[in-house]
């Protein structure tokens, strides 16, 4: 699909813009400038065309050297020279500032060969209008596009000026990923790098300041001639310690970002060991039912001895004894010591949650399971007359019993053992409900 990236000075409007064009709120929107660092990408659709909009943070050009406003304008540029189509956004509720002509300039030097649209954000009332197309026609561009991202007006005409410069060929159809997956744990813990080890360029901000990425990042790479779709998402911290305002949005991106994943990555500082935050964060992924891989990163720099790795898995299996079926990878992004193992275990584990058993062989298991270990509450004893497989994506199972409130937490636990046992499912939570059916 055509590319067509959102560039502008900060707090012009340009998340705004870019919620309103995919038609959710993905990107965090805050009144304070620089919220947005990294590149967003999203899909929108338009007169039955599709294109891929990516929104970027502020271009300032009066950073200094090394700074993170450097390194947002680094992904600023790379969206640019990646994109078809530019949508210059500019705010239509302020005069034009030295820095505007600036990036006009920038514009017109490094975008030669791509069309630039200027956009006016901001455009709510009649005189706003007059005054932006009289002010921003000055820079040389055109005359700007008049909107308003917050409430929705002007965006078809935006839409049609972008389409316009695409090529007439049909759509093709793009086939879903093979898998999606999500890389979440605390703040830094490496996500980032992760993700740019996999990717194998500098595709998302990698920085020490915890709390870098505030957004959820798609990033789609082939391997083996199957599409995965990478997704790095800012730390998820413990509630009590979340701050308001922009953090507080962006755990809530994490969350959603697990929630549209097909596996997460939980990745930990194999330096800093397990916390009870790591515990909470493999929670989400269990609520969410997707697939989980435990990615202990870091572990060039732990000490070895002959049982480390067994040691740290024992512990692992401790704190998350909820999700033992999780498979356990130890690796460094900064090395690349075993990064490319992970997509290899993460198709294995989306395999693994779209699996379907034969259903004499599953009431088989199932069978031989009560009989070995019979469940009697109250002088009642637990009988299971059928199992059907009833769902996949996380593998699903119905027991028709005689009274499932004979059934208790330890004894669903015991059964998702034997069918693990008997089956695999490695990486993915299984559901196991019960339904009566019929008298003793």
């Amino acid at each position: 699909m055509a590319l067509v990236a959102l560039v502008g000075r900060p707090n012009v409007g340009k998340s705004t813009l870019f919620n309103r064009l995919i038609g959710e709120h993905r990107a965090v929107v805050h009144e304070l400038p620089g919220t947005t660092r990294d590149r967003l990408y999203g899909t929108v659709e338009w007169r039955d065309r599709e294109f891929t909009v990516i929104d970027t943070g502020g271009i300032g050009l009066e950073t200094g050297s090394g700074d993170l406003l450097d390194d947002v304008r680094l992904q600023a540029e790379e969206a640019m020279r990646q994109a078809d189509v530019i949508v210059w956004v500019v705010d239509a509720s302020s005069a034009l500032t030295a820095a505007d002509f600036e990036v006009a300039e920038f514009l017109r030097r490094s975008t030669r060969r791509t069309p630039v649209i200027l956009t006016a954000n901001k455009a709510e009332n009649q005189r706003r209008q007059q005054d932006a197309l009289a002010e921003f026609s000055g820079l040389g561009l055109g005359e700007p596009i008049l909107i308003s991202a917050l409430h929705g007006e002007g965006t078809g005409d935006l839409l049609d000026a972008i389409i316009e410069w695409f090529p007439r060929a049909a759509a093709e159809d793009v086939p879903r990923p093979a898998v999606a997956l999500a890389i979440v744990g605390r703040p830094n813990v490496g996500k980032s790098s992760l993700v740019n080890a996999l990717v194998g360029e500098q595709r998302t901000i990698v920085r020490d300041e915890a709390g870098t990425t505030r957004d959820a990042i798609d990033t789609t790479i082939v391997r083996d001639g199957q599409k995965i779709t990478l997704i790095d998402t800012a730390g998820i911290r413990r509630r009590g310690k979340i701050a308001p305002g922009v953090e507080k949005f962006s755990v809530l991106r994490a969350v959603r970002a697990i929630e549209r994943s097909d596996v997460a990555v939980l990745l930990f500082d194999a330096t800093e060991g397990v916390l009870a935050q790591d515990a909470h964060v493999a929670g989400y992924v269990d609520e969410a039912a997707r697939g989980l891989i435990v990615a202990v990163n870091k572990w060039d720099l732990v000490e070895k001895h002959p049982r480390v790795q067994e040691e740290y898995t024992e512990v692992i299996r401790r704190e998350l004894k909820f999700a033992d079926w999780a498979p356990v990878l130890y690796v460094s992004a900064r090395t690349h010591q075993r990064v490319e193992k992970l997509l290899g275990t993460a198709l294995l584990v989306q395999a693994e949650r779209t699996k379907r058993v034969p259903t004499p062989k599953l009431n088989d298991v199932i069978r031989h399971a009560v009989d070995a270990h019979p469940l009697t509450e109250r002088g009642r004893a637990l009988k299971i007359y059928y199992t059907a497989q009833t769902g996949v994506e996380p593998p699903k199972f119905t027991c028709f019993c005689n009274d499932p409130r004979l059934v208790h937490f330890s004894y669903v636990r015991y059964l998702d053992n034997t069918l693990r046992a008997n089956f695999g499912f490695l990486g993915t939570p299984i559901r196991i409900e019960f339904r009566a059916r019929g008298k003793d």
